[in-house]
């Protein structure tokens, strides 16, 4: 079972976007017995939260139920737990190598950096910004190449 962590700042925009998109096309491309994933936040400021509803609106116009999704913060036990630690923006991955023992270095990533296609780096922060309907097409873009990459690594 390979395990991935989504991780933005509050755990109710981009991360839990990113879980419930990446869950969606698991499932629907049958590898939801091989890969799972989950989400978190760097900070605690919405602790035992649903997503932001402006997120759960924009997912569910394209079939994405994240209603039951709950914000936590990044744990200790994390870093060990999950295959993958994928960083939604620079800020987010900074602070997740503060916390993340060397020895687990390695598994820290940016997610856009499976979808090398879009040219960027960071997720922008909706909850700021806006934009959630942009923020799903990048999403879905990294979570196909997130997909091909675990699919290709099981050749």
């Amino acid at each position: 079972m390979t395990k991935i962590l989504f991780v933005c700042m509050g755990n109710i925009c981009r991360s839990p976007t990113a879980e419930g998109v990446f869950t969606r096309l698991v499932t629907q491309t049958g590898n939801g017995s091989q890969i799972s994933s989950d989400s978190a936040g760097t900070h605690d400021y919405h602790i035992g939260e649903p997503p932001d509803l402006r997120s759960q609106k924009a997912a569910l116009k394209r079939g994405i139920d994240l209603s039951s999704l709950r914000a936590r913060q990044v744990t200790p036990a994390d870093f060990t737990k999950f295959d993958y630690i994928l960083a939604m923006d620079r800020h987010n991955y900074q602070i997740l190598q503060s916390l993340c023992p060397p020895e687990q270095q390695h598994k820290l990533r940016f997610f856009l950096e499976f979808a090398p296609e879009l040219k960027r780096r960071d997720v922008p922060d909706p909850y700021y910004e806006g934009g959630f309907d942009y923020i799903l097409d990048l999403v879905e873009a990294a979570s196909r190449g997130l997909l091909d990459t675990l699919n290709e690594n099981d050749k």
